[in-house]
């Protein structure tokens, strides 16, 4: 291990070097213990797609001038981290890559122009690391479409390492004494599935479907959904999700493995269809079923993006109900803050399983075969 503060009396043949990774970081001089940054740490890499997840040994990054250095402690695991590993989604990676992009942690160091962060905040590391602020999707508040976005675990190394970088303005500021592991979800499931709610403009009352309803993203649209008054349909599959979805708050469940007619039956339950509907179920089928079930003038909100997939409306219907079909992405700073008080006025809490680091490929493979209720959640320790 080495201190940043004492790299300045290293030997005179290393003066130049260190100097210009010293000059990269903000010290807080007078602060009665500086944190210890290793030269290398632990994480999860793969150099193709589809290759083999290693867990091994890497550099640590050095952060940007605009840059936090944080001390990831836990980050949660999103389906779209399955599909950079795959590399099934249109748009390119960067290879080799470390994955992840729901780090919680501690910032350790920073960049000279970062204002407003010091040493030991609690920090988040959210999908979209960083955009220009400047063009036109930016100044509408439409950050996540920054043709210049950034995207952690994608575009640039994520948290599935011990030590990531995050652009100190999009960074999520995490109160302190926050449990690290719980609200680490939060960053990428919870703020998608609040934008999204947002995004369907419903009312208290009103009924809203969760087509997929107890996986990462839909174990917290139910609590968002509850948290803002909306009665609620979750559709999936099993007993376990079944139950987990009582355990949240949800109304009426309907088990797609044993239902035969689920447009007959959501319209059935909700007394002629649904209000809204958030769709983070990956599959197609059902995606297309929620243009036939959703009530006149409702909202059909497209989350989850199966690869290659296609949503498919009837136009007659489309036209005579007046539905709207609306995408929804990741949210942008204001979200963030928004759905994050949620969770830190109890409103929500994430059902997490914790496991370590190394064991990502393992959950990855229950991932696939859809066998996980909630979300994984890796601790870096481990």
């Amino acid at each position: 291990m080495r201190t940043y503060r004492n790299s300045f009396y290293q030997t005179a043949s290393n003066y130049v070097l260190n100097l210009s990774r010293l000059l990269k970081l903000e010290f807080i001089m007078s602060a009665t213990v500086f944190p210890e940054i290793p030269d290398v740490q632990k994480a999860v890499i793969f150099q193709r797609h589809n290759g083999e997840l290693e867990y091994k040994d890497i550099e640590v990054p050095l952060p940007k001038s605009n840059e936090l250095l944080i001390n990831v402690k836990y980050s949660g695991v999103c389906h779209s981290d399955l599909h950079a590993w795959k590399g099934d989604w249109q748009s390119e990676t960067k290879l080799p890559l470390v994955g992840g992009h729901e780090g919680a942690g501690v910032v350790v160091a920073m960049g000279e122009n970062v204002r407003g962060w010091k040493i030991g905040d609690y920090a988040g590391i959210k999908w979209l690391n960083s955009c220009c602020l400047s063009c036109e999707q930016c100044e509408l508040s439409n950050e996540p479409s920054c043709p210049e976005a950034d995207i952690s675990g994608y575009t640039r190394d994520g948290s599935f390492q011990q030590y990531a970088t995050a652009d100190a303005v999009q960074a999520a500021r995490i109160p302190a004494g926050t449990n690290l592991a719980e609200i680490s979800p939060v960053l990428c499931a919870g703020i998608t599935v609040y934008k999204a709610l947002k995004t369907a403009h419903l009312n208290a009352g009103n009924w809203v479907v969760i087509s997929g309803a107890c996986g990462g993203l839909g174990s917290m649209a139910i609590q968002y959904a509850k948290a803002m008054g909306l009665r609620i349909v979750g559709i999936d599959g099993g007993f376990e999700k079944e139950r987990l979805f009582k355990e949240l708050g949800g109304e009426i469940f309907i088990d797609y493995t044993k239902c035969k007619d689920i447009v007959r039956e959501v319209i059935s339950v909700t007394h002629g269809g649904a209000h809204g509907v958030i769709n983070v179920s990956v599959s197609e089928v059902a995606i297309q079923a929620s243009t036939e079930y959703c009530r006149a003038n409702g909202t059909i909100i497209l989350v989850g993006i199966p690869s290659g997939s296609k949503c498919i409306s009837d136009v007659f219907n489309h036209v005579v109900k007046s539905i709207k079909i609306v995408g929804s992405s990741i949210g942008n700073r204001a979200d963030t803050r928004e759905a994050l008080d949620f969770y830190l006025r109890g409103l929500i809490r994430p059902s997490i399983e914790v496991m370590g680091l190394s064991q990502l490929p393992e959950i990855f493979d229950r991932m696939e075969k859809g066998l996980i209720a909630g979300r994984c959640v890796v601790d870096t320790s481990r």
